[in-house]
Protein backbone atom coordinates (compact mmCIF):
# COMPACT_ATOMS: atom_id res chain seq x y z
CA UNK A 1 0.00 0.00 0.00
CA UNK A 2 1.14 3.50 -0.82
CA UNK A 3 -0.38 6.97 -0.76
CA UNK A 4 -0.46 9.81 -3.28
CA UNK A 5 2.63 11.25 -1.55
CA UNK A 6 4.61 8.28 -2.94
CA UNK A 7 3.73 9.06 -6.58
CA UNK A 8 6.60 9.27 -9.05
CA UNK A 9 6.83 8.79 -12.81
CA UNK A 10 7.08 5.10 -13.68
CA UNK A 11 5.34 3.82 -10.53
CA UNK A 12 3.06 0.88 -11.38
CA UNK A 13 -0.39 0.83 -9.78
CA UNK A 14 -2.99 -1.92 -9.63
CA UNK A 15 -6.50 -0.54 -10.24
CA UNK A 16 -9.65 -2.37 -11.43
CA UNK A 17 -7.62 -5.55 -12.13
CA UNK A 18 -5.38 -3.60 -14.54
CA UNK A 19 -1.74 -2.58 -14.25
CA UNK A 20 -1.25 1.14 -14.87
CA UNK A 21 1.96 3.14 -14.82
CA UNK A 22 2.16 6.84 -13.95
CA UNK A 23 3.23 8.88 -16.97
CA UNK A 24 2.71 12.29 -15.41
CA UNK A 25 1.27 13.65 -12.14
CA UNK A 26 0.57 17.03 -10.57
CA UNK A 27 -0.34 17.84 -6.98
CA UNK A 28 -3.05 20.55 -6.86
CA UNK A 29 -4.10 22.54 -3.76
CA UNK A 30 -7.03 24.74 -4.70
CA UNK A 31 -7.96 27.74 -2.54
CA UNK A 32 -11.25 26.08 -1.66
CA UNK A 33 -11.74 22.37 -1.07
CA UNK A 34 -9.38 19.44 -0.46
CA UNK A 35 -6.08 18.88 -2.28
CA UNK A 36 -5.94 16.34 -5.10
CA UNK A 37 -3.47 14.72 -7.48
CA UNK A 38 -4.13 14.86 -11.22
CA UNK A 39 -2.42 12.01 -13.13
CA UNK A 40 -2.03 10.50 -16.56
CA UNK A 41 -1.88 6.70 -16.38
CA UNK A 42 -0.80 4.28 -19.14
CA UNK A 43 -2.42 0.86 -19.23
CA UNK A 44 0.46 -1.62 -19.57
CA UNK A 45 -1.71 -4.18 -21.38
CA UNK A 46 -3.33 -1.92 -23.99
CA UNK A 47 -0.95 1.07 -24.05
CA UNK A 48 -3.88 3.50 -23.73
CA UNK A 49 -3.23 6.69 -21.68
CA UNK A 50 -6.09 7.82 -19.43
CA UNK A 51 -6.43 10.80 -17.07
CA UNK A 52 -7.37 10.06 -13.45
CA UNK A 53 -7.74 12.25 -10.35
CA UNK A 54 -6.94 11.00 -6.83
CA UNK A 55 -7.87 12.73 -3.57
CA UNK A 56 -4.65 13.65 -1.74
CA UNK A 57 -3.64 11.07 0.86
CA UNK A 58 -5.78 8.22 -0.50
CA UNK A 59 -4.25 4.73 -0.30
CA UNK A 60 -3.49 2.90 -3.55
CA UNK A 61 -2.24 -0.58 -4.40
CA UNK A 62 1.17 -0.70 -6.04
CA UNK A 63 2.29 -3.65 -8.14
CA UNK A 64 5.73 -5.18 -7.77
CA UNK A 65 7.53 -5.05 -11.10
CA UNK A 66 11.14 -5.77 -12.05
CA UNK A 67 13.22 -4.37 -14.89
CA UNK A 68 15.62 -6.98 -16.25
CA UNK A 69 18.39 -6.63 -18.85
CA UNK A 70 17.89 -8.78 -21.95
CA UNK A 71 19.58 -9.21 -25.32
CA UNK A 72 17.62 -9.71 -28.54
CA UNK A 73 18.41 -13.04 -30.27
CA UNK A 74 16.01 -13.56 -33.21
CA UNK A 75 12.41 -13.33 -34.41
CA UNK A 76 10.07 -15.98 -35.83
CA UNK A 77 6.31 -16.61 -36.18
CA UNK A 78 5.86 -17.12 -32.42
CA UNK A 79 7.43 -13.83 -31.38
CA UNK A 80 10.72 -12.19 -30.46
CA UNK A 81 13.29 -14.19 -28.52
CA UNK A 82 15.40 -12.52 -25.83
CA UNK A 83 18.11 -13.86 -23.51
CA UNK A 84 18.68 -12.58 -19.96
CA UNK A 85 22.21 -11.14 -19.89
CA UNK A 86 23.04 -12.55 -16.44
CA UNK A 87 21.16 -15.86 -16.09
CA UNK A 88 21.10 -16.72 -19.85
CA UNK A 89 17.46 -17.87 -19.65
CA UNK A 90 15.36 -17.15 -22.73
CA UNK A 91 12.00 -15.40 -22.98
CA UNK A 92 9.58 -15.06 -25.89
CA UNK A 93 7.99 -11.62 -26.16
CA UNK A 94 5.01 -10.70 -28.39
CA UNK A 95 5.52 -7.78 -30.79
CA UNK A 96 2.70 -5.71 -29.22
CA UNK A 97 4.63 -4.97 -26.00
CA UNK A 98 7.92 -3.94 -27.68
CA UNK A 99 8.37 -0.17 -27.85
CA UNK A 100 10.03 -0.01 -31.30
CA UNK A 101 10.30 -3.50 -32.88
CA UNK A 102 11.32 -2.09 -36.28
CA UNK A 103 14.70 -1.02 -34.81
CA UNK A 104 15.61 -4.35 -33.15
CA UNK A 105 18.73 -6.06 -34.50
CA UNK A 106 20.53 -9.19 -33.31
CA UNK A 107 22.54 -8.58 -30.15
CA UNK A 108 20.58 -5.41 -29.29
CA UNK A 109 20.24 -4.70 -25.57
CA UNK A 110 16.72 -4.14 -24.21
CA UNK A 111 15.05 -3.80 -20.83
CA UNK A 112 11.99 -5.96 -20.16
CA UNK A 113 9.52 -5.07 -17.41
CA UNK A 114 8.13 -8.16 -15.62
CA UNK A 115 5.23 -8.41 -13.15
CA UNK A 116 6.99 -9.94 -10.14
CA UNK A 117 4.11 -12.10 -8.86
CA UNK A 118 3.01 -13.68 -12.15
CA UNK A 119 6.36 -13.47 -14.03
CA UNK A 120 4.59 -12.13 -17.13
CA UNK A 121 6.34 -9.61 -19.39
CA UNK A 122 4.58 -6.23 -19.40
CA UNK A 123 6.73 -4.11 -21.71
CA UNK A 124 10.02 -4.17 -23.58
CA UNK A 125 11.93 -0.91 -23.91
CA UNK A 126 14.82 -0.32 -26.27
CA UNK A 127 17.51 2.23 -25.44
CA UNK A 128 16.57 5.83 -26.32
CA UNK A 129 19.02 5.80 -29.26
CA UNK A 130 20.28 2.95 -31.44
CA UNK A 131 23.05 2.97 -34.05
CA UNK A 132 22.04 1.44 -37.40
CA UNK A 133 23.75 0.96 -40.76
CA UNK A 134 22.09 2.40 -43.87
CA UNK A 135 21.67 -0.38 -46.44
CA UNK A 136 20.00 1.69 -49.18
CA UNK A 137 19.33 5.34 -49.94
CA UNK A 138 19.34 7.55 -53.02
CA UNK A 139 22.65 9.35 -53.55
CA UNK A 140 22.77 12.84 -52.04
CA UNK A 141 23.46 15.96 -54.04
CA UNK A 142 26.67 17.80 -53.26
CA UNK A 143 26.18 21.28 -51.80
CA UNK A 144 22.50 20.78 -51.09
CA UNK A 145 22.73 21.15 -47.32
CA UNK A 146 21.26 24.62 -46.85
CA UNK A 147 17.69 23.34 -46.69
CA UNK A 148 16.20 20.86 -44.26
CA UNK A 149 15.25 18.49 -47.08
CA UNK A 150 14.96 14.83 -46.12
CA UNK A 151 15.04 11.56 -48.08
CA UNK A 152 14.13 7.97 -47.24
CA UNK A 153 16.84 5.58 -46.11
CA UNK A 154 16.46 1.85 -45.44
CA UNK A 155 18.44 0.65 -42.41
CA UNK A 156 19.80 -2.82 -41.60
CA UNK A 157 16.68 -3.84 -39.66
CA UNK A 158 14.44 -3.16 -42.68
CA UNK A 159 12.87 0.02 -41.25
CA UNK A 160 12.72 3.26 -43.25
CA UNK A 161 14.05 6.45 -41.65
CA UNK A 162 13.95 10.00 -43.04
CA UNK A 163 17.52 11.35 -43.21
CA UNK A 164 19.15 14.58 -44.52
CA UNK A 165 20.35 14.64 -48.15
CA UNK A 166 24.07 14.45 -47.23
CA UNK A 167 23.75 11.00 -45.57
CA UNK A 168 24.85 8.18 -47.89
CA UNK A 169 24.55 4.41 -48.13
CA UNK A 170 27.00 2.48 -45.92
CA UNK A 171 27.09 5.14 -43.19
CA UNK A 172 25.94 4.58 -39.62
CA UNK A 173 23.30 6.80 -38.09
CA UNK A 174 21.86 7.24 -34.62
CA UNK A 175 18.05 6.84 -34.53
CA UNK A 176 15.72 7.97 -31.73
CA UNK A 177 13.63 4.86 -30.90
CA UNK A 178 10.88 6.90 -29.21
CA UNK A 179 10.04 8.95 -32.33
CA UNK A 180 11.72 6.91 -35.10
CA UNK A 181 13.61 9.99 -36.32
CA UNK A 182 17.19 10.49 -37.47
CA UNK A 183 19.40 12.03 -34.79
CA UNK A 184 22.95 12.21 -36.18
CA UNK A 185 25.67 10.45 -38.19
CA UNK A 186 28.03 8.19 -36.26
CA UNK A 187 31.74 8.14 -37.04
CA UNK A 188 33.55 4.82 -36.58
Amino acid sequence: MATTADFKNGLVLEMNNELLTIVEFQHVKPGKGPAFVRTKLRNLRTGKVIPHTFTAGVKIDTARVERRPYQFLYKDDLGYYFMHTETFEQATIPEEIISAPQFLKEGQEAEILFHAESETPLSCDLPAYVVLLITYTEPGERGNTATNALKDAKVETGATVRVPLFVNEGEKIRVDTRSGEYSERVKD
